[in-house]
């Protein structure tokens, strides 16, 4: 899988989490590892710095958020293909700033 230049899309989130429809996510990957950053919503600008191993993408995840406050966490994602071929993938996150976890969905975008 290679996720180099691949841009998403939140399309469904958590009770806990602060990502929204308005979060976007770009991705740069060098051999198994994977940079990302995305916006959007609440957050001004976060970070994300993982592996991906087969189908499965682990990272650690930092954001500045539009009270001013950086929070973050790790994450374990799956990724599925939609019917009409675009990535899907699903973020079991665990935050390590603040309480809770949760499950929040990102869709591929063609931008």
């Amino acid at each position: 899988m290679n996720l180099d230049g691949a841009s998403f899309q939140v399309c469904a989130t958590a009770i806990e989490g602060v990502v929204s429809s308005e979060t976007r996510l770009h991705f740069v990957q060098r051999g198994a590892r994977v940079l990302g950053r995305y916006l959007g919503g609440t957050i001004r600008r976060g970070y994300l710095v993982g592996e991906l191993e087969g189908r499965r993408l682990r990272f650690r995840y930092a954001q500045v958020e539009a009270s001013g406050h950086v929070h973050g966490g790790q994450s374990v994602c799956e990724f599925k293909r939609t019917d009409s071929g675009r990535l899907r993938l699903l973020e079991h996150f665990h935050w390590e700033t603040r309480a809770g976890s949760g499950t929040n969905v990102f869709e591929e975008t063609k931008e």
